[in-house]
């Protein structure tokens, strides 16, 4: 029995389709009052220079920033590192949506978590067509 389309029987998953090992992607929106900056897969140190450059162009944009971690697979220290950088350089509180177990544990483990707002739900999001 599959856990999805895609999904080799047996095979773990979030619950959303992504597994261990998916490629990686960082996305950044930019909304009517907030950017987001959408996480998936492996967060590691092969991102680096993604998440440098979303970590600019939210930071360009002046408003409050958000990460949806909801398909995040795995993180090591290069992802909290992104998170503490965002955390420590935004004037405005930064907030993690639906982290994974996994995610929510390493934020726990280095304390980083208590320089962000941790939100279960995903609030919704407004994007702005001017941007």
């Amino acid at each position: 029995m599959s856990d999805g389309p895609n999904t080799a029987p047996g095979a773990l998953t979030d619950g959303a389709g992504t597994q261990p090992g998916d490629p990686a992607s960082v996305h950044v929106i930019v909304g009517t009052n907030r950017a987001r900056i959408v996480l998936s897969g492996e967060i590691d140190a092969d991102l680096g220079a993604d998440l440098a450059e979303a970590t600019s162009h939210a930071e360009a944009a002046g408003l409050p920033v958000e990460i949806d971690a909801h398909h995040v697979t795995f993180m090591d220290s290069s992802g909290v590192a992104f998170l503490a950088r965002l955390a420590s350089r935004n004037p405005h509180p930064v907030r993690v949506l639906r982290a994974p177990p996994t995610v929510r544990f390493l934020l726990e483990v280095t304390r980083i978590g208590e320089l962000l707002e941790i939100i279960d739900e995903d609030p919704g999001f407004e994007v702005n067509e001017d941007r």
